[in-house]
């Protein structure tokens, strides 16, 4: 375990030997966007054709369900690459969309039932119908409109030299990747902690239509707009709270992230251990299966958490068969709402923060985390995304002391600046400095933040927030179609989406057991 602070490791790492350690981040984004219609309402339509088979196509795909586009950019160590990547692919997706436009924000459209949210379909394989059938399983045990959520999820790795800087600088005896390992499930315990600083820096879904609420009753202090936008007026992120993307019933699993070993444990124990409240929905066996089997968890996947540690699998490996054979291979974030403010629903400034942030928590001290810790950790998150910009909050550090949100924030951003100082010198620029010193103020003035400004916008035209967001689809389709391609170029895409169908066809072809067959084999395996 790390036992310098976090100047110390800084200095260290200032060495002459170690130069340019901190450059060479490698990065890669996931967005989520719902496909809709003129007039804002959720598309009835099948994944676009053009753009590829969702099943094969590795950058364009559907996430839960048919109407939620999933863009996936490849690694780079180039922040503007990844944007303009990420851009393309969807400038390239709107073009065979037949003029349906993606929805700029985290919470939905309005939907008048949950009917109207299609499963996502990926072909007669058997992993597309196991895909399918995963998503029905979501549907009957959390409803569907959970699923019509969403997200932009940031995988991030550290480069090679900056790993065996570390080893070095830690006197580390044992395997290189035990050590790497070990470290990332650190940034991760020490992100877990201080994520409500990024709900309220980039939380931007405080309103939500009250068609999401689907009869539902809640206790939060909801305020009205138009005809029916619900919004909180100091909340920040909606998605990450209670009504959002949760799963109350995972409480149980207590999975922690203290050793690789717990948390492939626990996750493991869960997609093995059946479950009382699922016990009567019909799983893969059934003539009319509803959901793909009965555990606590249906795959690892269901398992909803802020940050995730991963690895690339290989063919036939779960995600935590990954982790076992070659341990952390990078960190995935899920907390960020997609940016209303930008066409590409995540901005240059996020990316550059979130390097400086996921820095500070790998190199800062990171102490074990009890379940019990989580909890508080948890607990200020939910105060944050229900009344993040309230001046006067106060958050409850792990052990029950209680210190000001702006205080708190305000002691990180002192370490967040000489985070930002030493990946200025490695990089040779002054991004990052430039956006601390940004989003500092934004502490002190939470009119800043993107639920602020969000809020002033619909409060200030009094109008829903499905109508501002509308208007932003419309405005973001016409700057996507008016942009050049910055990477790709429109041949090479339609040859990504025939390619994938050919795939598609192959995997088809390639099968020899049923369906029953196939998912009995492969739940003997996990």
């Amino acid at each position: 375990m790390i036992t310098t602070t976090l100047s110390e490791a800084l200095q260290a790492l200032n060495a002459p030997q170690f130069k340019g350690a901190l450059a060479g981040i490698k990065r890669g984004i996931e967005r989520e966007a719902l496909r809709i219609n003129h007039n804002g309402r959720l598309a009835q339509t099948g994944h676009p054709e053009g753009a590829g088979h969702a099943l094969t196509h590795p950058h364009i795909t559907t996430d839960y369900s048919e109407s939620l586009l999933e863009f996936i950019t490849p690694v780079s160590e180039n922040a503007e690459e990844t944007l303009a990547q990420l851009s393309d692919l969807q400038k390239f997706t709107l073009a065979q969309m037949q003029g349906e436009r993606l929805w700029p924000m985290s919470m939905p459209c309005f939907i008048e039932s949950q009917d109207d949210i299609a499963l996502a379909q990926f072909g007669s394989s058997n992993i597309g119908r196991m895909k399918t059938l995963y998503r029905q399983g979501l549907k009957s045990r959390y409803g569907s409109m959970m699923q019509a959520i969403a997200g932009v999820h940031f995988n991030m790795s550290f480069s090679d030299k900056l790993w065996q800087a570390l080893y070095q600088l830690d006197n580390q005896q044992g395997e290189l990747q035990s050590f790497i390992s070990e470290r990332y499930l650190g940034l991760i315990r020490n992100f877990k902690r201080e994520l409500w600083l990024i709900s309220y820096l980039f939380g931007a879904s405080p309103a939500l239509c009250h068609s999401f609420l689907q009869g539902r009753q809640t206790n939060l202090p909801f305020k009205h707009l138009g005809k029916g936008t619900l919004y909180l007026e100091q909340g920040t992120a909606l998605r990450l709270g209670n009504l959002g993307y949760t799963n109350s019933a995972q409480s149980s699993l207590r999975v922690t992230y203290n050793s690789l070993c717990d948390y492939v444990k626990g996750l493991q124990t869960a997609i093995r251990s059946p479950s009382d409240i699922y016990a009567d929905i019909p799983d893969y066996r059934a003539s009319q299966p509803l959901q793909l089997n009965s555990n606590i968890l249906q795959i690892e996947n269901e398992f909803y958490s802020p940050i995730r540690p991963k690895r690339n699998t290989k063919k036939g490996e779960t995600p935590t068969q990954a982790l076992a054979r070659g341990g952390i291979e990078y960190i995935e974030v899920r907390a960020l709402d997609v940016n209303p403010f930008t066409a590409t629903g995540i901005s240059l400034e996020q990316i550059y923060f979130l390097d400086v942030f996921l820095t500070y928590c790998l190199l800062k001290a990171s102490p074990e985390m009890s379940w019990d810790a989580q909890q508080w950790s948890q607990s200020n998150l939910q105060k944050v995304v229900n009344e993040g910009r309230d001046p006067q909050l106060m958050l409850t550090r792990c052990g029950g002391q209680p210190v000001a949100m702006r205080d708190w924030a305000t002691q990180i951003f002192v370490d967040l600046t000489i985070v930002a100082e030493a990946l200025d010198a490695a990089y040779g620029s002054t991004v990052y400095g430039e956006t601390i010193a940004t989003m500092a103020k934004w502490v002190a003035q939470p009119e800043l933040t993107y639920s602020g400004r969000l809020v002033a916008k619909l409060v200030t035209e009094q109008s829903d927030s499905g109508t501002l967001a509308l208007r932003l689809a419309e405005q973001y389709a016409l700057q996507h179609h008016n942009d050049d391609y910055k990477v790709y170029n429109e041949q090479g895409l339609k040859e990504w989406a025939q390619q994938s169908f050919a795939k598609a066809k192959e995997i088809e072809a390639s099968d020899t057991v049923s369906f029953t067959e196939f998912l009995t084999e492969y739940f003997a395996k996990a």
